[in-house]
């Protein structure tokens, strides 16, 4: 793996069905299984695909004017069926307002363009998501209590 390239975080046990990931730069988040506030992990899914494709818009028609109001929302059905527990169609909306005048118009008029650039190219979760990628799983033995 390219170093340059090369994302990761640790999750460690914090409590009963609770956990704490952090990453390098020193983030932390809290989630659980979804049963009090804590965000479960479908919702950081869903979450990671909105932030995502929120950061490309924002990128893209930012430049042309501040928005007004900028909202992302994510949803899914979960399903369980013979390939086990995942996400039916996924559905992104988005509601994003700008200012009247020619810098809202220039913004407005490549919001769709901005959209479909991040479907098609630039939202690393939901290209991940979207397209088969291999997921493996392994133990490293641990020391003992």
């Amino acid at each position: 793996m390219d170093a340059n390239n090369l994302r990761s975080v640790q999750v460690r046990r914090i409590g009963e069905r609770r956990f704490e990931a952090s990453n390098e730069r020193g983030g932390r988040l809290v989630f659980g299984e979804g049963t009090d506030a804590a965000f479960s992990p479908v919702e950081l899914l869903l979450t990671a695909v909105a932030g995502c494709t929120a950061i490309d818009v924002d990128y893209l028609t930012s430049r042309r004017a501040e928005p007004t109001d900028f909202e992302v929302e994510v949803i899914a059905d979960k399903v369980s069926d013979e390939q086990g527990n995942h996400l039916g169609s996924v559905l992104t909306r988005f509601r994003i307002s700008f200012p009247e005048g020619v810098d809202g118009d220039r913004a407005r008029e490549v919001l769709p363009q901005a959209v479909q650039r991040s479907q098609d190219r630039l939202c690393t979760v939901s290209r991940t998501v979207l397209l088969p990628t291999p997921v493996s799983f392994e133990i490293d033995d641990a020391p003992s209590a």
